[in-house]
């Protein structure tokens, strides 16, 4: 099978193109190398990796997808722009990213017909994660208000009388509520993907990955995650600073678990025509975003964390993943939290992208 991996020179798409080469699928890489996501220019396409074909070129540009698609079976659809950004100013890119390359992408397949895609989706089209009130069983709160933020109330109330909630595992099924332009993207992805498959009668799976965690993530840019941000104070010999109190809960899910997730979509045999299937892609362990960060602070023998109260606004609270779906098709996670924070702390993050 040849595979077209876009956005295959970045974190999660390097790992995606490395598990499909290992696994002996013929690989092509389309990705625009832009400079928010690469610190450093790898060398000309062309060279490194037999099995492996690397074209320098945009998911929008209609021209350069056509080109990546030829002979093509099945696309892992990893190119976007990702995180919370600076500021609502970024949107205009996200939606030029991640929606126009998205439609574009599928355009060209649809023209093509390349009837196959798993899709990098996102937990963050959940929004706040499942919730249960005592008194009102299961309810979806609302987001927090900054006063609340301000006043160090970070736990969301139940909606309807004001209590505690009880955080637990969040089911694909769960309605989508995007809290920032970013998550708002990943939803009409999924739109996208979804209307795409129905007409074409394709089989569309995405992949809603929880938070990615291991070597080559990115360095100190404003779309990195928070275990990048941690080993990058870690490195400069400083405390990592975790913000609210400490005790979000995520579900932090090693990248080589990723990549064998997409291995496991690609070649699922029960995945519907003409519809869209998504799984959730973690650990299935919840850990605070504290615990991150001491147990990255062990592994690199620096400073213990500092828990600062500072907040972002289009953060949640809770969100962790059921991944009872995604195990039918045969996946289930490999590589454990101490494990995998060991790994990263001596790897650490990347400066560019390998040649």
């Amino acid at each position: 099978m040849r595979v077209l991996v876009t956005g295959g020179a970045g974190f999660i798409g390097g790992h995606v193109v490395g598990a499909l080469r290992d696994a002996g699928y013929e690989v092509v890489v389309l990705d625009a190398l832009l400079a928010a996501v690469h610190a450093a220019r790898p060398a000309p396409p062309g060279g490194g990796d037999p099995g492996v074909t690397r074209l320098h070129g945009d998911v929008r540009d209609r021209a350069a997808v056509d080109a990546a698609l030829a002979g093509v079976d099945a696309v892992c659809h990893q190119a976007a722009m990702v995180g919370l950004g600076r500021d609502f100013t970024d949107a205009p890119d996200y939606v030029s990213c991640n929606e126009l390359g998205t439609a574009v992408l599928l355009a060209a397949m649809a023209s093509a017909g390349v009837g196959r895609l798993v899709l990098a989706g996102s937990m963050v089209v959940y929004g706040e994660g499942a919730y249960r009130c005592a008194e009102h069983g299961a309810v979806r709160p609302a987001p927090r208000a900054r006063a609340d933020l301000d006043a160090g109330r970070f736990e969301p109330p139940c909606p309807r009388c004001g209590e505690p909630l009880e955080p637990g595992l969040v089911g694909e099924d769960a309605p989508v509520d995007p809290r920032s332009v970013y998550a708002a993207t990943k939803v009409a992805q999924e739109h996208l993907a979804s209307a795409w498959a129905r007409m074409t009668g394709g089989r569309a799976v995405s992949l809603r990955y929880h938070n990615v965690y291991g070597p080559g993530m990115p360095r100190d840019t404003p779309y990195a995650g928070v275990a990048s941000f941690f080993r990058s104070s870690l490195a400069r010999g400083e405390a990592p600073r975790v913000f609210e109190d400490g005790a979000q809960r995520r579900d932090f899910v090693h990248v080589g678990d990723v990549a064998h997730a997409n291995l496991a979509a690609l070649t699922a045999g029960n995945v519907q025509e003409g519809a869209l299937t998504a799984f959730n892609v973690a650990s299935g362990r919840p850990r605070t975003v504290g615990e991150l960060a001491a147990e990255l602070a062990r592994a690199c023998g620096g400073p213990a964390p500092v828990v600062t109260g500072e907040y972002r606004l289009g953060d949640v609270r809770h969100v962790t993943a059921s991944i009872e779906r995604i195990a039918a098709l045969g996946w289930h996670p490999r590589v454990g939290f101490a494990e995998g924070v060991a790994e990263f702390a001596s790897a650490g993050p990347r400066e560019g992208v390998p040649a």
